[in-house]
């Protein structure tokens, strides 16, 4: 009986990743995002995960730009929503100076840029240099998100490429700004306004994403990536949950399904976290592989069991 528990605990050892102790700081995880439905739903998921293991986690509701110098402040922990390359101007200088590092990328395939709805594309606006021409129809207006989060936007208008002169930018938010759009499309008016994939607006409008902004959005409609930071020597400091954020990736069908929740079931972002993994538990495997609890037990079975799977 005996050396079968040595070998059983010989067998664990070899399987099961042992980390230093994290300090007591690392119970706490401290996590931000701005309001978007998309990094709504990957932070709720992720904090359903880091509860199931036995942390703590603390969520807040921040701008980018507090985002950003409360991780250099060590008053977040980490990010996951750094969009490449359409938020660039705000993380350059914290990655610069070394007080926001980059874990990796955690979804591919997204986009972002303007778009309008296909009435209007068919109406002869299908490129940015298309707007000038029909700003009596639009009322000279862009609408964006929350406010800190359009500078793009603003930017657009200051080029003179583009012919905006006297051109307005709407702030408002995520939700705000696709219920304008709802009542907009509802009469058939012209609008055009700050567009992203993954989410559910590309299957609740018929919208036509439009070329020309390679300037300041990047290539092939704002291509990119979507990326998690922390903030300086978090990995080092707390590697078990360090670890997780190295695994942590979502894709596009997870993310569409699971901002429905937030977004037609009306769920909070740790009630959508629960359903989309509930719905998708195999990408637990792959998140949790060489994760412990706090405790330093298995982290997938922890969690499956936290969650009832």
């Amino acid at each position: 009986m005996i050396r079968t528990t040595v070998a059983t605990s010989l067998l664990f050892c070899l399987c099961t990743p042992v980390f230093a102790a994290e300090a007591d700081s690392c119970a706490t995880v401290r996590l931000a995002e701005p309001g978007w439905n998309d990094l709504a739903l990957t932070t709720g998921a992720a904090s359903v995960v880091l509860e199931g293991l036995g942390y703590t986690v603390k969520s807040d509701l921040l701008g980018i730009e507090v985002i950003y110098q409360s991780l250099k402040e060590n008053e977040l922990d980490a990010f996951l929503g750094y969009w490449d390359p359409a938020m660039q101007t705000y993380a350059a200088p914290y990655e610069a100076d070394g007080s926001v590092e980059r874990v990796r990328v955690n979804l591919d395939e997204a986009k972002y840029t303007f778009a309008v709805p296909s009435y209007v594309a068919e109406a002869g606006v299908r490129d940015f240099k298309d707007l000038a021409r029909f700003g009596a129809e639009f009322g000279k207006e862009m609408h964006g998100i929350e406010p800190g989060s359009n500078q793009l936007m603003f930017d657009v208008i200051a080029d003179p490429a583009f012919g905006l002169e006297g051109w307005n930018v709407v702030e408002s938010s995520e939700t705000a700004m696709l219920l304008e759009v709802q009542r907009k499309v509802d009469r058939k008016e012209f609008v055009v306004f700050q567009a992203w994939a993954p989410h559910p607006m590309n299957n609740a409008f018929d919208l036509v994403y439009l070329t020309g902004g390679d300037a300041h959005y990047g290539p092939n409609f704002g291509a990119a990536t979507v990326s998690t930071q922390v903030r300086k020597g978090y990995l080092a400091d707390c590697p078990n949950v360090g670890k997780f954020l190295q695994n942590l990736s979502f894709d596009i069908a997870f993310e569409n399904e699971g901002m429905g929740y937030l977004i037609n079931e009306s769920m909070d972002p740790r009630e959508a976290g629960q359903k989309i993994l509930a719905a998708r538990p195999e990408v637990l495997d792959g998140w949790l592989k060489d994760v412990t609890t706090r405790d330093g037990q298995p982290g997938l079975a922890a969690v499956k069991a936290a969650l009832g799977l």
